[in-house]
């Protein structure tokens, strides 16, 4: 048991700071400018948005990639950490083929990609329409009010509520959703990470609202998933936060009258 033990405190000490380091190199990534070189980054400051190119279209995924990494993955720990220790229980008791927390932080994390090319199509549209600024946040003020309020709202969505429960207790999702080997641990990333865009995609909208390059913003909205998911009020925070959303895209709205 004692080196059970042992093994167990190596392997959390491996995901963790394997954590850290992917979440350390997102943050970096994007406060170096997310990878846009100067002519890029002076095109999108520019009065003129910069055209859509294959080349610049890739660069903005990257981007909304690596931005939904920094920004879900530490909501997500508890879990993956979770997957790891009983995984490990289960390999060295012969009841499982060896299975990865990277793969199952792999999965989950190929979830948040779809979101991105996603985010990424939005964008183009929205800048097509002329109703994006060069720093990446909404022109429009109608917009702007009825994301809020369409965000708020959804915090009190039963579907919300659902896929919430999934995210916020860890040992719940497993036991239920448990797969063995590697294959099983890419399912069970997929499926937690389609409860946590679940649970969050109407938040993360949230972006195209105060500017999607607005680290004060991103870090603002990422704490808020951490606290929602993790805290033992979370779940009142949560719907706490939906009226004060909803009251702000409503005086946002009538601001534009």
């Amino acid at each position: 048991m004692g080196l059970l033990e042992e093994a167990l405190r190596r392997d959390r000490l491996l995901v963790v700071s394997c954590l850290l380091l992917v979440v350390a190199l997102s943050w970096a990534y994007l406060l170096t400018g997310a990878g846009m070189s100067m002519q890029a980054m002076g095109d999108m400051l520019a009065p003129v948005s910069a055209p859509w190119t294959f080349g610049y279209a890739v660069l903005v995924l990257v981007m909304w990639a690596v931005m939904m990494a920094a920004m879900m993955l530490p909501s997500a720990a508890p879990t993956i950490l979770l997957y790891a220790t009983i995984a490990r229980r289960r390999r060295e008791r012969g009841q499982t083929a060896s299975a990865s927390s990277g793969v199952f932080a792999f999965g989950y994390l190929a979830i948040w990609a779809a979101f991105s090319l996603a985010a990424t199509a939005l964008q183009f549209v929205l800048e097509e329409a002329a109703l994006m600024s060069p720093t990446m946040q909404t022109t429009s003020v109608e917009l702007a009010g009825t994301v809020l309020i369409a965000a708020g709202l959804y915090q009190w969505t039963p579907f919300k509520q659902a896929c919430l429960r999934y995210c916020s207790t860890p040992l719940v999702f497993i036991m239920r959703h448990w797969r063995p080997g590697r294959t099983g641990a890419f399912s069970m990333g997929l499926r937690h990470g389609a409860y946590c865009l679940g649970c969050c995609w109407l938040i993360m909208l949230l972006l195209f609202v105060g500017g999607i390059m607005n680290f004060g913003w991103i870090a603002g909205i990422a704490l808020f998933v951490l606290v929602e998911k993790l805290a033992p009020a979370g779940h009142w925070i949560g719907q706490a936060a939906g009226v004060l959303l909803v009251v702000w895209g409503g005086v946002t709205l009538l601001a534009a009258f």
